[in-house]
């Protein structure tokens, strides 16, 4: 069956620019049949008694969203009852993060995957990159994450958080963890990468053996670094090294290598990244949030691509790009040198993806049809000159309003398409209230 998305500005990407047209969009098998292309003085309106044809009534369709730094075992956390200090970055891992995922267990984790595919396809996100952390439940930790983010329909390379802090017993059972999923689970829409938690909690030891897995593995890490100070500090105490360096030593940088942070890189760390590829992914409201600062964002080289994330804070990576703007703009930067700075940040996400997902699509006839609908429509005309400012000003203070996964609707008119019903939601709830009480006991 042939569906027509029809009436919209469909904003097709074509090196390294943005060209808007006004019209419809066929999909059909999965993919974009047809972009149909007319003036937007002629509404052609859908027929309500068919079925297969949705009228967008002149709002912004984009390529989906991508959260390139997310936490899924995060998402039960809200309202936990806190109890020990939060004084500082080391404090609020001890109190909170740390003390959080060595109570999950398996149902726990499926019930935050399946929270957090909902609010990722709220906000028209599709494929992510998730960081995980469960040490007292990791075999089959990311099979049930990929198990719950399939059945939604979305797309995510997986990682698990591995960390010398809870032992050598739960360091390997990570390091197995990640082995298993890579070379027995992974296939087109579930990949996998070699996840750290951050340097100042992993030993040479483990270093060395990831160094030995990586080659073969054929992925990148997905490491923290620089978050915070304390990273920075002892790792030159304990290693007389900054964090690229002690990466670069073992061998463990690549141009499919995520870098999370990067808050306190030094001087000495840019040229490393910048010589391996490896990509920096920002989460500035996390960053906010707990209070560890900001980069100079003005002082990355060019060449370093930067991308998008949200630290498991929240879903809405749309909301990230636009702080990036903002703070950019902050630092004293022309308005000339931050639209050009978020541009190339759009540009190096579509990249970095297609490093993990080369059918992501760039809305052109055959393409998978993968595609997000902003409850945006633009009030003065939209063409390649202007995308930039009705998508920052325009569609990033506005809700997605239709989410379209390989052809499958995710969200129509800003609801799930999936049947839920009150024992989906309670799930949820139990295990959250589940890990409430364990929480509090602890």
């Amino acid at each position: 069956m042939t569906r027509i998305f029809k009436n919209a500005w469909i904003c097709r990407i074509s090196d390294d620019s943005v060209q808007p047209l006004f019209g419809d969009v066929a999909v059909s098998d999965g993919r974009i049949e047809a972009v149909l292309e007319r003036s937007p003085n002629r509404f052609e309106s859908a027929d309500p008694a068919n079925k297969s044809e949705f009228d967008l009534q002149g709002r912004l369709l984009t390529v989906p969203n991508v959260n390139f730094h997310e936490h899924i075992y995060s998402r039960l956390a809200k309202g936990l009852p806190i109890s020990g200090p939060m004084g500082n970055f080391t404090e609020i891992l001890e109190s909170l993060w740390w003390k959080l995922d060595r109570d999950l267990d398996l149902d726990m984790v499926a019930a935050s995957a399946r929270m957090t595919a909902i609010e990722a396809i709220q906000n028209g996100v599709t494929y992510l990159f998730d960081h995980h952390a469960s040490p007292f439940a990791v075999e089959g930790s990311l099979k049930t994450i990929a198990a719950e983010l399939k059945s939604f329909g979305l797309r995510a390379a997986l990682s698990f958080e591995i960390s010398d802090r809870n032992g050598t017993e739960v360091t390997q059972k990570s390091i197995d963890e990640t082995v298993n999923f890579i070379s027995d689970h992974s296939d087109d829409d579930m990949k996998g990468m070699v996840g750290l938690h951050a340097l100042f909690t992993v030993s040479d030891r483990t270093l060395q053996q990831i160094a030995k897995l990586l080659p073969d593995l054929k992925t990148g890490i997905h490491i923290h670094v620089a978050e915070d100070k304390a990273d920075v500090r002892k790792n030159m105490a304990q290693h007389k090294l900054s964090v690229a360096q002690r990466l670069q030593k073992f061998g463990l940088l690549n141009n499919r290598s995520l870098l999370i942070h990067g808050v306190h890189l030094t001087a000495d760390d840019y040229p490393i990244i910048k010589k391996h590829g490896a990509a920096l992914v920002y989460n500035p409201d996390s960053n906010l949030n707990n209070a560890v600062g900001l980069p100079d964002y003005d002082k990355v080289p060019e060449e370093i691509p930067i991308l998008a994330g949200t630290d498991g804070m929240h879903a809405n990576v749309g909301r990230s790009l636009k702080q990036l703007f903002l703070l950019y703009r902050h630092q004293g930067n022309s308005f000339e040198k931050t639209f050009d700075w978020f541009q190339k940040i759009f540009f190096d996400q579509l990249r970095f993806v297609r490093s993990y997902f080369p059918d992501f699509p760039l809305l052109r006839q055959n393409d998978r049809a993968d595609f997000i609908v902003w409850d945006y429509r633009p009030p003065t005309p939209l063409h390649g000159d202007n995308f930039w400012g009705h998508f920052i000003y325009g569609a990033l203070e506005y809700p997605v309003h239709t989410v379209v996964q390989n052809g499958r609707l995710l969200l129509r008119e800003r609801k799930l398409e999936r049947e839920t019903d009150l024992n989906f939601y309670d799930e949820i709830y139990k295990q959250g209230e589940r890990l409430y009480r364990k929480f509090k006991q602890a």
